[in-house]
């Protein structure tokens, strides 16, 4: 019988030094029996799977808004592919894939509707009144927002779980500094593989989407070194399969190639540095994981095509501006006559200001429940 107790021996007979170990949480805010056939990590993201936010994410905006197609990715299929790829690396640098699992599932539970533009738009008007972005409002979703179980607020995650959504950096997310966990230093090797595995699945299945969509040609794509090198390879090995085909195929090919050399290079980084342990990776002044400089070379160029011709089409802009209003009309219109909160909200208004109550509905909101509300209040047709 695999007991949570033989789960934990496990651990510590395969992980590297440096990996966290479920036995050694740092544990969580409200105490707990342990379970029986569950570490504590895998109670975590079996707590992640089953809350209401990470529901949500299936209608929540990736790039393209819910409505725009039903093949493109949403906030919970990118979260799923973030997963995937960071377990990978997570094995085989013999780091806790279930830490990883659990951070990689929570990491975008604080995500607004509407992606990146609904996350600005929140921001600007929680300036001056505690500020707003999707990592702290992460945090604040599995310690307070989510009402599932009796004894307490929250999904009570383990230290470490909550330190992986607080900390989550890429160059879209940038942490804010959180009290109760550790300022300086790095976070553990968990938070740091998620954080790339993030960036690996965003640059390429954005890529994927946008390929997709129109509105990159693939040709296009020829212009850009790693992408030319890659797709010139898959022809010559696959000469008549479709050129849709080889597109998927190369940037198949492409995550593979990332993750390898990611696993190399932090392989490499971690004896050169001589790791031996968690305290030394928070001691460590720089992120371990981290691409070899090569690769790190040949993504650029990659990354910067996804700026000027995805993220920055005209379309793409549009419906970011558009989605920026639909935020900040329905934020003003909650604030400015509270009593136009539904029953629940409203009810939360006598032990928080209204500002952060109307945050927290409206980062909640999927695009569509968004769309309804919006509707509700500015279309004179719609029933209210």
């Amino acid at each position: 019988m695999l007991t949570r107790k033989e789960i934990e021996k496990q651990e510590y007979r395969i992980l590297a030094p440096y990996a966290a170990k479920s036995a050694r949480t740092r544990g969580r805010l409200h105490g707990e029996k342990e379970h029986a056939y569950r570490s504590a990590y895998q109670r975590d993201r079996d707590r992640i799977i089953y809350s209401t936010a990470f529901r949500r994410l299936e209608y929540k905006t990736q790039v393209f808004v819910n409505h725009e197609g039903d093949h493109y990715r949403t906030r919970l299929t990118h979260t799923l592919e973030v997963a995937q790829i960071a377990k990978t690396i997570a094995r085989a640098l013999r780091l806790n894939t279930e830490l990883v699992e659990a951070i990689a599932l929570a990491h975008d539970l604080g995500h607004t509707p509407f992606g990146h533009s609904g996350e600005d738009s929140l921001a600007e008007l929680m300036a001056g009144h505690g500020g707003f972005d999707h990592n702290s409002q992460g945090l604040r979703v599995v310690d307070i927002l989510e009402k599932i179980y009796p004894e307490f607020p929250g999904l009570n995650l383990s230290y470490e779980v909550r330190e992986g959504i607080i900390k989550h950096s890429t160059p879209f997310d940038k942490p804010r500094r959180c009290i109760p966990f550790e300022s300086k230093g790095s976070p553990s090797l968990e938070v740091q593989v998620v954080d790339v595995a993030d960036e690996i699945a965003y640059d390429n299945h954005d890529l994927d989407d946008g390929i997709a969509s129109g509105l990159i040609p693939g040709e296009k794509l020829e212009s850009i070194p790693l992408w030319r090198k890659v797709f010139c390879a898959v022809k010559k090995k696959y000469p008549k399969i479709s050129r849709k085909i080889k597109e998927t195929h190369t940037i198949g090919t492409l995550i593979d190639m990332q993750v390898t050399d990611l696993i190399k290079n932090t392989e490499k980084r971690i004896r050169k540095f001589k790791i031996k342990s968690i305290p030394e990776v928070r001691k460590f002044p720089e992120r371990i994981v981290c691409f070899g400089r090569e690769m790190g070379i040949l993504r650029k160029p990659l990354r910067e095509f996804l700026v000027n011709n995805l993220y920055n089409h005209y379309r793409v802009v549009r419906m970011s501006k558009k989605a920026y209003r639909f935020i900040e009309d329905l934020f003003n219109t909650y604030i400015e006559n509270p009593t136009q909160l539904p029953s629940q909200q409203a009810a939360l208004l006598k032990k928080d200001n209204k500002y952060r109550v109307v945050c927290d509905y409206i980062a909640g909101m999927t695009d569509r429940y968004a769309l309804e509300e919006y509707k509700k209040f500015f279309d004179p047709y719609k029933k209210v």
